[in-house]
């Protein structure tokens, strides 16, 4: 079992990663003084649960704990007021108290729901993260937790640190090829924003990392949450330099939105975003090559790059203007300045942006 520390004070918190650890969540718990005197509430989606729900709720019961459970439907459609609302119901007839943990067992949508239960029942309780998805490496790290609303993606969340992670990559290795390469995008992603050796490590690795082989996969993940952990720890409430995290995002997220939250898996929206971000950073005078590396990165875990046919552009458009990252009507896009590297662009043009679109959507 390899461990990282996320540094952020009294909230530091370990990152555990190693296969077969899901065996110790009881021992992990009592070791992060869970107290064995309040229930505590397992939530997890209907895709993991018949996996692992039984390991998990079997383990803290040999530990001394009671725990309580709720399945959620999979999918992005989970991360709704109507399914926090029934969650929480859970956790008031489950009499959970101020002592009690909510664990998030599963990928993104997952944590972020369970999260934001854990970060409003009674004003905020503790959070433990159980990720089952290369996704979650991402989301699992730093404490943004949220539900969607109808109009915009995270927009109804908070910040509410776990108490830890336990990533077992045995959780791993059901995943469909679909989803391996949307989880990859992340990864990719972080090499991308901070790491130029990682970004080609990934390239060179695509095979490996998509056949899921183990230390191919816990090197990536270990790497990837290193460097998200890094800028967490400078930055935890994104008053600065962790908008770095969202390259992509700005156009995945219009994506995600336009797509019903369905039709593209998160990973797949955030590498077509990327691909975009490069075709800005050419038109605002970066490296003409930065394109073609970042396509041929991500290409190499099997994601997509360009925009099917049938995608609006003003709809995309349409949807950019609800994104958290605008502040006060300017457009802000995170920038690449070469494999490695961005930065923070403030006063991006619109039409830069539209033009950027219609190419994505040319392409495809």
């Amino acid at each position: 079992m390899r461990t990282l520390q996320v540094e952020l004070g009294e909230r530091s918190y370990p990152i555990y990663i190693g296969a077969g650890i899901l065996d110790t969540i009881g021992e992990l718990s009592a070791k992060h003084g869970i107290t064995r005197k309040s229930p505590h509430l397992i939530v997890t989606d209907d895709k993991v649960a018949p996996h692992y729900l039984s390991q998990v709720e079997e383990q803290l019961k040999s530990e001394g704990y009671a725990v309580i459970s709720h399945i959620v439907p999979s999918g992005e459609s989970s991360k709704s007021l109507q399914v926090y609302e029934e969650v929480m119901t859970t956790a008031i007839n489950g009499k959970l108290d101020r002592s009690s943990a909510v664990f998030a067992l599963g990928g993104g949508v997952v944590g972020d729901l369970a999260g934001f239960v854990a970060a409003t029942y009674m004003r905020g309780v503790t959070f433990v993260q159980i990720p089952t998805t290369i996704l979650a490496h991402d989301s699992s790290v730093g404490g943004k937790v949220a539900v969607n609303h109808p109009l915009a993606k995270n927009m109804i969340g908070a910040f509410h640190q776990p108490v830890m992670v336990v990533y077992d990559v045995n959780t791993l290795m059901s995943l469909p090829p679909r989803e391996v390469s949307s989880g990859l995008a992340e990864m990719v992603k972080h090499g991308l924003i901070l790491d130029r050796d990682f970004a080609y490590w990934c390239r060179e690795n695509g095979q490996r990392l998509l056949s899921l082989d183990p230390d191919t996969l816990i090197y990536g993940l270990e790497r990837g949450c290193a460097i998200k952990a890094n800028v967490v720890s400078q930055d935890e409430r994104e008053g600065g330099l962790r908008a770095i995290l969202n390259l992509g995002h700005t156009i995945g997220h219009a994506i995600e939105a336009v797509g019903g939250y369905g039709r593209f898996l998160h990973g797949e929206a955030i590498a077509i975003g990327m691909a975009g971000s490069a075709r800005l950073a050419e038109k605002l005078g970066r490296p003409a090559d930065l394109h073609n590396e970042t396509v041929s990165m991500l290409q190499a875990v099997n994601l997509p790059v360009t925009l099917p046919g049938d995608v609006s552009v003003e709809r995309i458009m349409d949807a950019m203007q609800h994104d958290k990252k605008f502040a006060e009507g300017n457009m802000v896009f995170i920038v690449p300045e070469s494999i490695g590297s961005v930065s923070i662009v403030k006063d991006v043009p619109v039409e830069a942006v539209r033009s950027v679109v219609e190419q994505l959507k040319g392409e495809g």
